[in-house]
């Protein structure tokens, strides 16, 4: 990655800044010039470290070793997608403009940009890229090619028209429309577009579920991978590491298998056998304890919004399941 602490920085920067854009969303309820100010400066500003983080990205390409198998597919359409919904957010950081765009279709349009494709197409390339380590087995990557092709396709013919129908002055939220509005061809092209992001899940998951049965047999290591995750088998034993691995750089897996760290013989180049005795690693034995002590946070925090009861009854739970879960006796 290049840039490694600049992009980890930013990625602070944004979570920083992101507590203070919410009302970007509310520039039409009348809150007055000096807060619709404040808030288009903090929404402008927060695409600085994004940027920093797109051109970081961009960089990695340039300077890397690329294969293009259906992960890498996967994350460049996530980069490139992002960007448009970044761009069309900074429009809508603009009071002026957003006054006359709010709750059309241009804001629908912005959204998807941003949360579908600058996250459903970077959890696709997650899940084709770590799916080996999960089973042990590849995803076949010719029908990863075609879901990548058909999402990308369905996704830019169903929310692309959406930024013309909301600048035509077509509102959200509505089931039905005069036909002599102009809005039709851009609504059927829209919903094309969507049976075709369909289709492209359907694609998904028959791939997976043949993939899991008899896909390619993995390996450890399929992907030439960096980190700790590649240097243990597919898929992982319960334990993960039978032996603690010493890290000393961002990408130890690397270093082992080159050479170029300070390793050394505390971490194995390879991960002992997953079926051997391992009397030492110590796992703890199943139980239940953990979802009552999640279930007890759940119910203290209802009961700041509902009734005072629950919030003394989950604590009980709560403290009563962190006990138990302590003085269970290890494996």
């Amino acid at each position: 990655l290049f840039g490694y602490a600049v992009v980890a920085y930013s990625g602070a920067a944004i979570a920083l800044l992101g507590f203070g854009v919410w009302t970007h969303h509310m520039f039409t309820v009348g809150l007055g010039p000096i807060a619709d100010t404040a808030f288009a400066i903090s929404t402008m500003a927060i695409a600085v470290p994004t940027g920093v983080k797109i051109f970081n990205w961009i960089a990695t390409l340039y300077g890397g070793s690329i294969s293009f198998k259906t992960p890498l597919l996967f994350a460049v359409g996530m980069v490139a997608m992002f960007i448009i919904g970044g761009l069309s957010g900074v429009i809508l950081g603009s009071p002026p403009i957003d006054s006359q765009t709010q709750d059309t279709y241009f804001v629908v349009a912005h959204l998807h940009y941003v949360l579908f494709g600058g996250t459903v197409f970077g959890l696709f390339a997650g899940i084709y890229h770590w799916f080996s380590k999960l089973t042990g087995r590849l995803m076949h990557d010719g029908w990863g090619k075609v879901h990548f092709v058909l999402m990308m396709l369905g996704f830019n013919l169903t929310f692309l028209p959406q930024h013309l129908l909301g600048i035509d002055g077509m509102p959200r939220r509505i089931h039905t429309y005069p036909s002599d509005m102009g809005f039709d061809l851009w609504n059927m092209l829209s919903t094309i577009g969507a049976f075709m992001i369909a289709l492209s899940i359907i694609v998904f998951a028959v791939n997976a579920l043949r993939s899991v049965r008899s896909g390619e047999v993995a390996g450890p290591d399929p992907w030439d991978g960096g980190t700790l995750e590649w240097t243990i088998p597919s898929p992982p034993p319960v334990y993960n590491f039978a032996v603690i691995p010493v890290v000393n750089s961002q990408y130890p897996a690397w270093d082992t298998k080159r050479g170029s760290g300070h390793t050394g013989a505390e971490t194995p180049p390879s991960e002992p056998d997953p079926d051997a005795n391992h009397p030492n690693i110590h796992m703890p034995n199943p139980s239940y304890w953990p979802i009552l002590l999640a279930a007890g946070l759940v119910l203290t925090a209802s009961g700041l919004i509902f009734h005072q009861v629950l919030i003394l009854l989950g604590a009980m739970i709560f403290g009563i399941s962190l006990f138990g879960w302590i003085e269970e006796p290890a494996a």
